[in-house]
């Protein structure tokens, strides 16, 4: 009968060593995954604030466009005031 108790005994502090690891395991897990999320958020945030505090090529090629225009009419003028002055 003695035995049986100690063996007993082994069994109800496996069970309990296991329920504390498994326990730890959990919440270092859902720590993780909490963390995760955070940072996805973050990364989210940076994406939206980068998107807003830059421009597109697009819009960069229009700009340049445009100013390449006034430049080529200001060249033009300066042509015709130089063949006036002739």
């Amino acid at each position: 009968m003695h035995g049986g108790s100690a063996e007993m005994d082994i069994n109800i502090i496996w069970s309990g060593a296991l329920s504390v690891f498994m326990g730890a395991l959990w919440f270092f897990v859902r720590e993780k995954f909490e963390d995760i999320k955070r940072l996805e958020r973050l990364l989210n945030i940076t994406r939206e604030e980068i998107a807003r505090d830059y421009t597109t090529n697009a819009e960069v090629q229009r700009i340049t466009d445009h100013i390449d225009q006034r430049f080529n009419r200001l060249e033009a003028k300066i042509d015709q005031l130089i063949q006036a002055g002739k």
